[in-house]
């Protein structure tokens, strides 16, 4: 038998056990009796596990097989099958988390902790955002083509809770489950009530160092335990602020975005970015409070992971590159190199600010994050180190809000 026919052969075997299992696990709301079922499931699947010529694989052939699995699967929708061997059983996903690497190094998006990993180094991740006006509802998508309609992969949803003096927008990692007590809940954007400025909460702590925010929120999370260890709650991430237009001048807005959890060193040429290893418990319940990635930089996390306040380093702040006016369109221009066709107020591009100590002119030319419009409720998001595919979509839900005295 070939190599190649026998992952086939195991993929086909797996089929039925890894994706039962896995979805299995991924069920939202459950109470005691689908627990009771989620239970069952698992133990058939390892019963029926044992069974198969799989069971006794030497450590070191699986660890061949899953490789040359993680190394063919590249792209989203076959990259599933790296997940669903993760979701079989402890040791596979042992294994698993062995091999495959963070987004900054890998630059693929393979379990729901890569959402809030800092992107790849010098590279784009291409998604689109899909709004629903009725719902007040955002989805974001990871591109899997260059086509316009693409349907593209999940990653993130929100929606848009709207209260007497400020704004919320709720983020899930599911697209029917969005709300603050949901174990699928993982942080959100909150704006006053001019729409000027806005904080970023996380619902887990970003960095060792983070302190919790109190609030109504905080206590109702809190008391569904989301975790025993860490509390869940409201951890300051990142504050954006838009410039008031007292004048009423047309032109593009001006936004700028401070992130207190990454410092301005990383965007530097060997800086380094908190990288999150893990989702808590309640947050995810397939695999619950487990790394994913337990790599050589083990101890190198617990550095990154440092806080800023008591280093006494920078906060990176973003600023919108500048755009140019057209004489022969008549308009405000940016360079998006295709990704944006219509024009709006919303679109805009962030690079680091030229206030940051150290930066240079590469560096006020490499654009972080740029957000623009394709259609009619459907818009592109595409970023990179040192921020993640969480901070960037809060960033960009920012621009939908209502701005009185921006406009």
């Amino acid at each position: 038998m070939s190599f190649k026919s026998m992952i086939q052969d195991m993929k086909g075997e797996l089929g039925s056990i890894s994706r039962r299992g896995f979805e299995g696990r991924f069920g939202y709301g459950m109470k005691s009796r689908s627990q009771r079922v989620v239970e069952d499931f698992a133990v058939s699947g390892v019963d029926a596990l044992r069974q198969s010529c799989w069971a006794n694989m030497p450590p070191e052939l699986l660890r061949d097989v899953l490789m040359r699995i993680e190394e063919s699967e590249c792209a989203w929708p076959p990259r599933k099958n790296v997940v669903s061997c993760a979701g079989v059983c402890r040791s596979w996903r042992d294994t698993m988390k062995e091999i495959v690497r963070t987004l900054e190094v890998s630059e693929k998006l393979t379990f729901p902790i890569s959402l809030k990993q800092p992107g790849p180094r010098n590279t784009l991740i291409q998604c689109f955002i899909k709004r629903n006006r009725s719902s007040q509802t955002y989805h974001l998508y990871l591109n899997l083509s260059q086509a316009s309609n693409d349907d593209g992969k999940f990653l993130l949803a929100a929606r848009r809770c709207r209260r007497p003096t400020y704004t919320d927008y709720i983020i899930s990692l599911k697209a029917d489950d969005v709300s603050k007590g949901s174990s699928n809940y993982i942080g959100k954007l909150r704006s006053n009530f001019l729409g000027t400025k806005f904080t970023i909460y996380d619902a887990q702590p970003p960095n060792s160092g983070a302190k919790v925010t109190k609030s109504r929120s905080t206590r109702m999370v809190g008391m569904r335990q989301v975790s025993p260890k860490v509390p869940a709650g409201n951890y300051t991430v990142a504050h954006i602020s838009y410039e008031l237009n007292v004048l009423g001048s047309r032109g593009p807005r001006r936004m700028q975005c401070v992130m207190d959890t990454i410092p301005v060193s990383a965007v530097g040429p060997n800086g380094v970015a908190p990288t999150q290893t893990r989702l808590l418990s309640g947050n995810l319940d397939s695999f619950p409070s487990i790394s994913f990635f337990r790599s050589k930089s083990s101890r190198a996390d617990s550095l990154r992971l440092g806080n800023l306040s008591t280093e006494k380093e920078e906060m990176l702040v973003l600023k919108n590159k500048a755009p140019r006016w057209h004489e022969q369109l008549q308009c405000w221009c940016l360079n998006f190199n295709g990704r944006v066709t219509v024009a709006s107020v919303k679109n805009f591009q962030l690079v680091a600010s030229v206030e940051n100590e150290g930066g240079g002119q590469e560096q006020q030319e490499n654009v972080i994050l740029q957000f623009g419009k394709v259609g009619k409720d459907v818009f592109t998001m595409d970023y990179q180190y040192p921020i993640s595919a969480f901070q960037a979509f809060a960033i960009c839900l920012s621009s939908f809000d209502t701005k009185i005295a921006c406009e």
